[in-house]
């Protein structure tokens, strides 16, 4: 059941390219530096500094003062001379988005569907970061499948990235034989691809956060900055009292009587155990985490 809202129905199902353009213009308000990312919860935390990441510039002949660390010992031994390589900062910041499209995303009591408010939150930051000057980039998963977009600068890296936000959208239905990805899997990929100094936002409902997970995002913390964006439907944090709800997502049906209160009871401890889970860990390792439901407004959880 989804709350009747001034936004168009379909709209509250499925993004459109037109609406993830559109956040073009509320985007030039938002400031991804470092000094304004906070915690929405109490007892707000900073995360830690991470040093941008360093570009292969050249090979050159060794000089005194340079860092033997980067002594190039096969170009060395081909010339017969000490070769050292070069490095230099990277001018654009690195800003990589993963973004949730599992099934549990396509689910909503008020608002829009999770995926929906996962793809709008993605939007504002991709262009956000755009008009910083940083480069965007990203991750897509589905519970079958797991894509990557290298960083890039400019407007055409925004659209590149919010044509595959809607592209996949739509929920994919689990494959017979096709194992699905776990949530762990896809955050070991997000550290292999994701370069040391770059912005990391994590967009999801972290259903299947486990032990393997918290290893590989605390990994990646030590690197990069890391902001853990955590999407729900108020349904998870307040139940209701009475009465019986029909959830559906096209193929399957579920029925939720209010006085099965051991049921709602399971559920919402579930939840609750997963948001604590989250809020701990982050604080833990000066991670950002910010809590978005999806009858908020997107612009005003990131702000």
């Amino acid at each position: 059941m989804l709350k009747k809202t001034n936004i168009d129905a379909s709209e509250r199902v499925f993004i459109s390219l037109k609406t993830l353009i559109n956040l073009a213009k509320p985007a030039a308000s938002l400031n991804l530096k470092r000094s304004s990312i906070r915690a929405q919860t109490s007892g707000g935390y900073l995360s830690h500094f991470k040093s941008r990441g360093m570009e292969f510039q050249e090979v050159r002949a060794y000089q005194a003062g340079d860092d033997i660390r980067n002594i190039d010992w096969h170009v060395t031994a081909r010339t017969g001379k000490v070769q050292t390589k070069v490095f230099r900062e990277e001018r654009e910041r690195p800003v990589f988005i993963s973004v949730d499209n599992r099934l549990t995303m396509h689910f909503a009591t008020r608002g829009v569907f999770k995926s929906v408010l996962a793809a709008k939150l993605a939007g504002l930051l991709a262009w956000a970061a755009q008009h910083q000057g940083d480069r965007i980039g990203g991750q897509f998963f589905s519970d079958t499948s797991c894509r990557e977009l290298k960083p890039q600068n400019g407007r055409h890296a925004v659209l590149r990235f919010l044509s595959t936000l809607v592209s996949g959208n739509d929920s994919e239905k689990p494959v017979e034989n096709v194992p699905v990805i776990t949530l762990d899997h896809v955050l070991a990929r997000l550290t292999q691809h994701a370069h040391p100094g770059s912005l990391v936002t994590i967009i999801s409902d972290f259903r299947g956060i486990n032990d393997a997970s918290e290893v590989h995002l605390a990994k990646l913390s030590q690197h990069c900055e890391v902001v853990l964006i955590f999407i729900y439907d108020p349904l998870e944090n307040n139940l209701p009292s009475q009465g019986r709800y029909r959830f559906t997502d096209g193929e399957r049906d579920v029925l939720i009587d209010a006085s099965d209160q051991q049921r709602l009871l399971t559920y919402h401890q579930h939840f609750e155990q997963r948001l604590e889970r989250l809020q701990q860990f982050a604080k833990k390792r000066g991670l950002t985490f910010i809590q978005c439901s999806t009858a908020d407004d997107p612009i005003q959880c990131l702000r």
